[in-house]
């Protein structure tokens, strides 16, 4: 289903019945990373995706593809869907952009869900690596991304147990196109630090995190839910930074014990 907004078609899917969850994709994937949950939660929620700007089906981003941009979007389809609020949630990318939709739209968030991601922004080295990377990928294509991200975005027992996942993952960077990968990861580049916020949050939040994942290592979890008054943190075994793909039933059991709640 497609939905425009300033001219740009967005892609989405929406599945199920029972209070809305929103769920925001990985860097650099799409909404289809959601698959699993969508197919194992919609009994209960309705599950929400869609593909950021110039991900998927989705139409280019008009520059860097910030986060407050990914937020507003999803505030947007929102709007379309007759829905007022939901469980908004992400996973790297998409957990960035679920802070900047609390920054944003406060009043339409009853719960937060976020795997896989780090509060803080960039340190000056990690920008200027990202920015350096962007420049390569519209120079050299969507293969280095490949190349620089899929050791890192994929634990150590899924490297090594399921070839087939692996081939999957690379094959999603591989169908993104350069011009959207550099946008993302420039609007990652310029991501605000939401730390400060953490303590005042007080919607039910879930914090999970791979127990193998080398991105943003379970620390950055462990400070998340810390932080956040009241927050429930779970470490899924032998999982890497995409660990909803990685092990799937365990996302699945964790989520759901959580919306039940």
């Amino acid at each position: 289903m497609k939905l425009t907004l300033e001219g740009t078609e967005i892609e989405y899917a929406a599945s199920g019945d029972g209070p809305a969850l929103l769920l925001f994709h990985a860097f650099p994937l799409a909404h289809s990373m959601w698959e699993a949950q969508a197919k194992a939660l919609s009994a209960t929620q309705r599950v929400i995706r869609f593909d950021a700007r110039g991900f998927g089906a989705s139409g280019p981003s008009a520059g860097p593809l910030t986060m407050e941009r990914i937020a507003d979007d999803a505030a947007a389809l929102l709007d379309q869907l007759g829905i007022r609020e939901a469980t908004v949630g992400g996973c790297s990318m998409g957990g960035y952009a679920a802070f900047a939709f609390v920054r944003r739209h406060p009043a339409r968030v009853r719960a937060l869900y976020l795997q896989d991601a780090r509060a803080g922004a960039d340190s000056d080295e990690a920008r200027a690596n990202r920015l350096r990377l962007a420049e390569r990928v519209l120079a050299e294509g969507a293969s280095v991304a490949a190349e620089a991200f899929l050791p890192k975005l994929l634990g150590e027992t899924t490297q090594r147990e399921n070839a087939a996942l692996v081939a999957e993952v690379r094959e999603r960077i591989l169908a993104a196109s350069p011009r959207a990968i550099a946008d993302a990861l420039r609007g990652l580049a310029a991501r605000v630090d939401s730390r400060p916020m953490l303590a005042g949050l007080r919607f039910p939040t879930l914090v999970l995190v791979g127990a193998e994942d080398v991105l943003t290592p379970p620390a950055e979890s462990e400070a998340i839910a810390a932080a956040i008054p009241g927050a429930r943190l779970e470490l899924v075994p032998r999982a890497g930074h995409l660990a909803n793909l990685e092990q799937p039933a365990a996302v699945n059991a964790a989520l759901a014990a959580f919306l039940g709640r």
